[in-house]
């Protein structure tokens, strides 16, 4: 379901039937990751606001298999996390950021994790985040994914990624510059 005009932000009509749909079997199959959220109400948000509804779309896309992880108390919003067995493989091969893919004086990836999400409308899931994911499932098991570096971290030339091996979750470095046919990105959006 790629968008024919990438760079028109929407959807149509018959796109967005068929995420809708995509998104609905998702959703009803994996209550566990949503318990006490109704689908009603997550359609009518994401019908509401069909700028925001273009995310999953491209989520879906690139492999993410996007799902409602949880509503935000105070604002209403739906939370939607890229819930792949592994990590999205379409976003795969990519380095950190745009000044480490830079950096690369050979073989540079054709993107980064940071400009890719940004571009698609998300974001880079912190190492909470990836945490509290992985309390819904087993995920990365055979492939890892960057997660959101603190800038301090990111100053001195490194990056955070996660995956779970042993039944555990580990979070590990590597410099930012660095890529890997294994190594992708999981995001997250709000609506």
């Amino acid at each position: 379901m790629p968008n024919p005009n990438p760079h028109k932000k929407e959807l149509s009509p018959a796109q967005r039937d068929e995420l809708l749909g995509v998104l609905k079997a998702r959703f009803e199959k994996n209550a566990h990751r949503h318990p006490g959220i109704h689908w009603a109400g997550v359609q009518a948000r994401l019908e509401a606001n069909p700028a925001k509804l273009w995310s999953p779309g491209e989520m879906e896309s690139t492999g993410g298999e996007p799902d409602v992880i949880a509503q935000d108390p105070e604002t209403g919003a739906y939370i939607f996390y890229d819930c792949s067995p592994e990590s999205p493989e379409g976003r795969r091969n990519v380095c950190y950021d745009r000044e480490a893919q830079e950096a690369r004086k050979e073989h540079k990836p054709a993107n980064n994790a940071l400009d890719l999400a940004a571009a698609m409308g998300i974001e880079l899931l912190t190492e909470a985040q990836y945490r509290q994911l992985q309390k819904l499932g087993n995920f990365d098991t055979k492939t890892s994914s960057w997660v959101k570096t603190p800038a301090e971290i990111r100053k001195l030339g490194g990056a955070l990624f996660a995956d779970r091996r042993y039944d555990h979750v580990f979070v590990y470095h590597n410099s930012a510059p660095s890529y890997y046919a294994s190594r992708g990105f999981r995001g997250s959006l709000r609506v």
